[in-house]
């Protein structure tokens, strides 16, 4: 069945939500779905946002009705998120940071991190596929007579800067949802297409030249896009030219921020918090920061931590934080005044770490955004210090608060104006909890046809290791060269013109393959080599540990092939090594860049 509808997800840090248009109709603009969700015990309430909270209850609080499951035994949404001060050890947060966590078995039952024994556990996979989950049967409950939601046309949102794993596990838990026709979209991108939907007449704004800087800061990421207008024979047309690194920063650190803070006052007054209670007291402080962050902020708003067992109302311990506070923490701390020359800082690790997020280690986003626009300098090729943007578009929870947005815009603007350019003008985004849902709802109406799409491709050029030959020499590795298999700027869905080249693969015994990337070599092609010492300066990702199967071949063969190389829809790097002369009709082996768990086929 064709589908009927382009539908726009956003599976974010903090909140999920879904826009939908119909394509076919005239003047179509997408619409946000209303989504059932508890509220509170038995309370149910539809709302325009899914918060990305999970709780698993104890067996003894009975099921957790909802309209299509009277005997649900978890919770997703807006009582998840409620539950979490009281039963952090019980609840998951942040399920799409861990997803991104290269450090750990993203497949493995690890949260919620820290909880007490006997709490069931899932995996950030199994978690992302709940939330997704309930947006199909939310679907099918708001559309009885329509389509599934898996049988229509897709659109999911992923941090411009997710590595392949992440995307391709992103892909994963959409699948278990049963969303088959799903294409991924970058965040940034879908911000703007939000701006591009909302503003008719935005080619009297940009003119060819123009940069938008896609300041994406959110609960529990921070993003960097820059997207350039063009000319093209008179059109405009919108290039993705530079992607900033995945930064571990967002609002998820302004809580823990908080939560110190608050921790230290109730210290000061004599009551000490266990590491339970803190834990939900970060759960606490966030809603009091989003009313301080807020328009018409009152003074002060108060925190209560209940002890953990405590029956009574008196065991609650009380403190507050100010509006003074909270700006003083969140706005000099996290987006301090600096020079354009400076770089996040880097402190000396221990030797043992405790397992949790690989948070950034400076938590200030202006340094990380000085070192962003210094490293794509010449990504317009302006021949400035610093990559120049003309606008900018804030996207994310975060940067809801004025006092934030304006913290980073006179930052920017001190930077740009030494380094002998313009200030920048903002963009407005009206909604940017939902901008990023309607914005890939839009998209998929300017891929139906709708609308003008933003040209991007890869952000990063991507390279394979081959192994040169060389006598042994004890103590010296056989030298490695790095093939292009992936230019910068490539489309999803197209393949590489790799030239041929002498290359053999080993089959039947266990193989490493190396990949590299690169954000900054743009000028490479396809089939070009990277030697020594120029292969120093690529970004070396996580190596593919594998065994090809030989399948009729000797084990440890060697076999001559010829190298083909695509990106998939959802962005998915595949090599595929084809025998120069085939045991069988067909016979080739593929590699999926990133996909450890994947292996490979023959």
């Amino acid at each position: 069945m064709s589908a009927r509808h382009t539908v726009g997800v956003d599976l974010g840090t903090t909140h999920t939500a879904l826009a939908w248009a119909r394509p076919e109709a005239e003047g179509a603009t997408p619409e946000v779905l209303a989504i059932p969700q508890l509220v509170g015990p038995g309370q149910l309430e539809v709302r325009p946002l899914l918060p990305s909270f999970l709780w698993l209850p104890e067996a003894s609080e009975g099921p957790q009705p909802l309209p299509w499951d009277p005997g649900r035994r978890h919770v997703v949404g807006e009582l998840a998120r409620a539950r979490a001060s009281e039963a952090p050890g019980r609840v998951v947060a942040s399920a799409k940071s861990w997803l991104s966590h290269s450090g750990i078995d993203r497949r493995a039952p690890a949260l919620p991190a820290g909880a007490p024994e006997g709490v069931e556990r899932v995996s950030p996979v199994e978690a992302s596929f709940r939330y997704l989950d309930h947006l199909v049967e939310a679907w099918a409950a708001a559309f009885p007579t329509e389509a599934p939601l898996g049988e229509q046309d897709v659109l999911l949102t992923v941090p411009a800067s997710f590595d392949a794993v992440a995307r391709e596990l992103t892909v994963e838990a959409a699948y278990a949802a049963s969303l088959d026709s799903v294409s991924l979209l970058e965040e940034p991108q879908a911000a703007l297409y939000a701006w591009l939907g909302a503003t008719p007449r935005w080619r009297e704004l940009l003119a060819p030249g123009d940069v938008v800087l896609v300041l994406d800061v959110g609960g529990g990421t921070t993003d960097f896009s820059a997207i350039q207008v063009r000319d093209r024979g008179g059109e405009l047309e919108l290039h993705r030219v530079a992607v900033g690194d995945h930064i571990l920063l967002g609002g998820d650190n302004m809580d823990l921020a908080l939560a110190e803070l608050a921790r230290r006052k109730l210290a000061a007054a004599g009551h000490a918090l266990d590491r339970a209670e803190v834990a939900g007291l970060v759960f606490g402080v966030r809603a009091a920061k989003e009313r301080l962050l807020g328009p018409s902020p009152p003074e002060r708003v108060p925190l209560a931590v209940a002890s953990r067992g405590a029956r009574l109302v008196g065991a609650t311990r009380r403190t507050e934080l100010t509006l003074d506070e909270v700006r003083g923490s969140l706005v000099d701390g996290f987006f301090p005044v600096t020079d354009a020359s400076a770089r996040p800082a880097q402190r000396a690790r221990s030797g043992l770490l405790q397992v949790g997020l690989p948070y950034a280690q400076d938590a200030a986003v202006t340094r990380h955004l000085a070192a962003f626009l210094a490293r794509q300098a010449g990504a317009t090729g302006a021949g400035r210090s610093l990559l120049h943007p003309t606008h900018v578009l804030f996207n994310g929870g975060v940067v809801k608060a004025a006092a934030l947005r304006e913290r980073l815009v006179s930052v920017l603007d001190s930077w740009l104006v030494a380094d002998g350019g313009r200030p920048v003008r903002v963009l407005p985004n009206a909604d940017p909890d939902l901008a990023v849902a309607r914005g890939a709802a839009w998209y998929g109406l300017a891929r139906a046809g709708r609308g003008l799409r933003i040209r991007g491709g890869t952000a990063r050029a991507h390279y394979v290791g081959i192994e040169s030959p060389a006598p042994a020499v004890p103590g010296l590795e056989p030298p490695t060269v790095a093939l292009c298999v992936a230019p910068f700027g490539m489309e999803e869905g197209t393949r590489a013109d790799l030239p041929p080249l002498e290359l053999a693969v080993v089959v039947g015994s266990p193989v490493r393959f190396r990949f590299f990337g690169s954000s900054l070599r743009r000028g490479d092609q396809a089939g070009e080599l990277v030697e020594e010492p120029a292969i120093d300066a690529l970004e070396e990702l996580a190596p593919l540990e594998l065994t090809l199967p030989a399948e009729g071949r000797d084990e440890g063969e060697i076999v001559p092939v010829a190298l083909a190389a695509s990106l998939t829809a959802v962005g998915t790097l595949l090599l595929e090594a084809v025998p120069l002369a085939p045991r069988v009709e067909g016979e080739r082996w593929k590699i999926e860049l990133g996909v450890r768990e994947a292996g490979a086929s023959g």
